[in-house]
């Protein structure tokens, strides 16, 4: 437990989450909770940040105005959290139950009226892609009855998928609020769009993990190679070697793919020459970006998302998407009208629309402009006055 005296204003909004912005498994949902917090034009709370412990961190900091608290491990964070509650409670206006597959199960130690829960996305089916048979199952079983926990509290979400799976598990549609995922940068102006690569270039961007569909990505690229065969696949992301041997090397083999790593981006265009894939392994966001104006389209087949930050981003700098039927991507692409959607796990499809990209060129002008003005409503600073807003709003006195 955190020893130091902790220095709270009156009006707190503690939120908890399994992880922060610094932990080392830090991803979407903790950018957006951070920037969404940063950015908040509700001026009369104090955010409180409350998650579990991590090598080298600090059990209290304050970031970008931020209160960041840290004890305990993924488990023990809830008792933590419930004690830090019990002994501020009085100033602790709202309570945040930030669901990313955990829960701090709030509805039994924090008042209804205090309530608020925030959730992403649901994880349903992706219980089996990344825990196995039986802890898939139960987790695909308990879920739905986890979620009914909070569906008398007010809710926020980043999509209308989300929120109507919510509705759906029983939670009221007029207490669930969609806030806007956002980008950090401001979106390119076309004449600072770079060049497209003079191979038709196709981009993964992404965790190295099956319910993402990075398969189903190598899969069709390597059935388009018979009829585009100096096209080039670029693979962006931290490298899991254990996933690359078992799960893609078999699928390079079988089509006849050479791979190349180039982490060096002085060098990257001499590999680019001379390899079908080319693993760019973890780049700067900078580099990401360039990547994404470079490559024609980026390919983000993904069984489900909250929302699919990647394809906003992509589509702010001159690049749309081709992405699965799924809750969260095509809110992302605006149902098919700002990208390409398939039906998920159909692979011949991915391959088809992949090699459509490059061969009709009008369309693909056209869904290009389309992504990117699409695109152009979505900014974290519209993510913080949303969010702001909505805050001020529930805590508004009834009349």
């Amino acid at each position: 437990m955190m020893k130091s005296k902790i220095e709270l204003s009156n009006h707190v909004v503690l939120l908890l989450s399994w992880r922060d912005i610094r932990a080392p498994r830090r991803g979407g949902a903790e950018i957006f909770t951070h920037e969404m917090l940063k950015r908040s034009t509700s001026k009369q709370f104090q955010y409180v940040h409350f998650s579990p412990m991590f090598p080298g961190a600090e059990p209290s900091e304050k970031i970008d105005g931020i209160l960041y608290l840290r004890a305990g491990n993924i488990w023990s964070v809830i008792l933590h959290a419930a004690k830090f509650y019990g002994d501020h409670r009085k100033k602790i206006k709202y309570v945040v139950n930030q669901c990313n597959t955990h829960q701090f199960f709030t509805r039994w130690w924090v008042p209804r009226a205090k309530r608020l829960f925030f959730i992403h996305q649901t994880t349903r089916e992706i219980w089996y892609q990344n825990m196995g048979r039986f802890i898939g199952t139960l987790g695909y079983v308990l879920e739905p009855t986890l979620l009914r926990l909070a569906k008398y509290d007010q809710t926020i979400t980043v999509s209308a998928s989300t929120r109507n799976d919510l509705v759906h598990h029983g939670f009221n549609p007029e207490e669930v609020q969609i806030i806007p995922e956002g980008i950090e940068f401001e979106h390119w102006p076309r004449e600072k769009w770079l060049p497209k690569e003079s191979r038709p270039t196709y981009l993964y961007i992404g965790r190295f993990v099956k319910y993402k569909g990075i398969d189903y990505v190598f899969e069709a690229f390597g059935k388009l190679k018979k009829s585009v065969p100096n096209a080039v696949l670029w693979i962006a992301g931290k490298t899991n070697q254990q996933y690359i041997n078992e799960v893609l090397r078999p699928i390079l083999e079988r089509y006849g793919l050479k791979a190349t790593e180039s982490t060096d981006p002085e060098d990257w265009v001499k590999s680019n020459d001379q390899a079908d894939v080319i693993f760019h392994g973890f780049v700067t966001e900078e580099r990401k970006l360039e990547l994404m104006s470079r490559a024609h389209v980026l390919v983000f087949p993904s069984q489900r998302e909250g929302w699919g930050l990647t394809i906003t981003e992509a589509a702010a700098v001159g690049t749309p998407s081709i992405v699965s039927n799924s809750p969260g991507l095509v809110d992302a692409v605006d149902y098919g009208r700002s990208g390409y959607m398939v039906g998920h796990g159909d692979v011949n499809a991915l391959s088809r629309q992949m090699v459509n990209v490059i061969n009709r060129h009008e369309e693909y002008e056209m869904i290009r402009e389309q992504a990117y003005e699409y695109a152009k409503q979505f900014h974290f600073d519209h993510t913080g006055k949303a969010f702001g807003e909505w805050l001020d709003r529930i805590n508004k006195p009834l009349v």
